[in-house]
């Protein structure tokens, strides 16, 4: 139990982020669009989420490096610089939709977004440049337990169990193109490109080495467990509640505002504090995904342990990303939408270029060592690449 405890937090981290403002309003949309019925495409998500941050973990422990570094090591300065770009492209919009969840978190008090955001950005700038890793990390983790009030939520709405056991299971095929998009944005949430590359830097930055894979293996599945269950669990929130009453929703503060009437006030304060954390999670872990990307791509020293006194790039890139993403924001008629689009329409592209990239280097010998894993796992990654890249394709030609 000592060698977890020592080893707990990538994996646990990188998972629950997954359930940022974006992710909330996805399995939102696909509880309060389909019902019950396109449950299924949350553990089927969350396999592939285990299968992709184990291998990535691997990665980092058998190679000393965050993905970008490796790219930049395998493939040459060229391609780092390109994947650093490319993440830096997907990332920004992703952030600016963190912020806009604090604003609207915030909002549901009563709190402007123009006071609400800058306060948080300014807050996680001074954690994370002035703060230790270790408790940046306790930090973060306390951050990541408010989500565990979205279980409640799931019960609170008073669903079909029966329903949901069966349709978590067995897959049913969407009935219009609409559906297939849902089910593409589901994957595409949970599989965020940014989630899987901070967690092989996180677990580099933690010093996860090849000794201790056993027990981090068991740090990233229950962090990956966690994340598919949240998830299913404000996807069965909206299916037994807003689904029959026809409510229509287009962000995650729209569900906690239509929960009110229909399952409560506990159900209500209930999802606007998840959002709440989530938002406060993801805020904190996109840019610092960036950051350690960027660093990295340029061969710069990437760690939450550096020297603050002294000019750092990761700590200027984190700093830079959360001012930028902040005053979009709270800035008056700023097309947040359309930046936000564009950039999960980037991380669509990204996605099977990432996995691909992952499973090449996971089979390297020469990159991963001793970290090499398994054929099994290296298969049922190929075969998540393959279902990856047809539902991405799928949510690209038809979106």
């Amino acid at each position: 139990m000592t060698a977890f405890l020592a080893v707990l937090g990538p994996g646990l981290l990188a998972g629950l982020s997954d359930d940022d403002p974006a992710g909330i309003t996805t399995y939102s949309i696909l509880g309060a669009e389909y019902g019950y019925r396109l449950l299924w495409v949350i553990p089927l998500s969350t396999l592939l989420l285990i299968c992709f941050h184990v291998l990535a973990v691997r990665i980092g422990a058998g190679s000393g490096k965050g993905f970008v570094g490796v790219v930049r090591h395998r493939w040459g300065h060229g391609w780092g610089h390109a994947a650093a770009a490319g993440l830096l492209l997907a990332n920004f919009g992703t952030i600016c939709a963190e912020y806009a969840g604090v604003a609207a978190a915030g909002s549901l008090i009563g709190i402007p977004a123009w006071a609400s955001a800058p306060v948080v950005g300014l807050l996680l700038c001074f954690m994370v440049v002035l703060g230790s890793f270790h408790r940046i990390e306790r930090v973060l983790l306390v951050i990541s337990a408010t989500l565990a009030v979205y279980l409640i939520d799931g019960i609170l709405a008073g669903p079909d169990w029966a329903a949901v056991a069966r349709h978590s299971v067995v897959p049913a095929a969407p009935q219009d193109r609409a559906g297939w998009i849902a089910i593409a944005a589901t994957l595409g949430t949970t599989l965020a490109p940014w989630g899987l590359a901070f967690l092989q830097s996180y677990a580099v930055d933690k010093k996860i080495d090849v000794a201790s894979l056993r027990w981090e293996t068991v740090d990233v599945v229950s962090g990956s467990i966690l994340t598919g269950v949240i998830g299913l669990s404000i996807a069965i929130a909206c299916a037994a509640t807003l689904h029959p009453a026809g409510i229509h929703i287009e962000t995650a503060a729209d569900v906690a505002l239509a929960l009110k009437p229909l399952a409560g006030k506990l159900a209500t304060l209930f999802f606007g504090m998840g959002l709440l954390g989530a938002s406060l999670l993801a805020a904190a872990i996109v840019p610092l995904a960036t950051a350690y990307s960027l660093a990295e791509g340029f061969g710069e020293p990437a760690s939450l342990d550096l020297d603050s006194k002294h000019f750092r790039y990761f700590y200027a890139a984190f700093a830079g990303l959360t001012l930028a993403a902040v005053l979009v924001v709270s800035w008056p008629g700023v097309p947040l939408i359309p930046l936000i689009y564009f950039s999960q329409v980037v991380n669509a592209v990204l996605l099977p270029l990432h996995v691909v990239a992952l499973q090449v280097l996971a089979g390297d010998r020469s990159v991963v060592g001793a970290a090499m894993p398994g054929k099994w796992l290296l298969g049922m990654g190929w075969a998540g690449v393959a279902v990856t890249v047809v539902c991405v394709a799928g949510l690209l030609f038809q979106g």
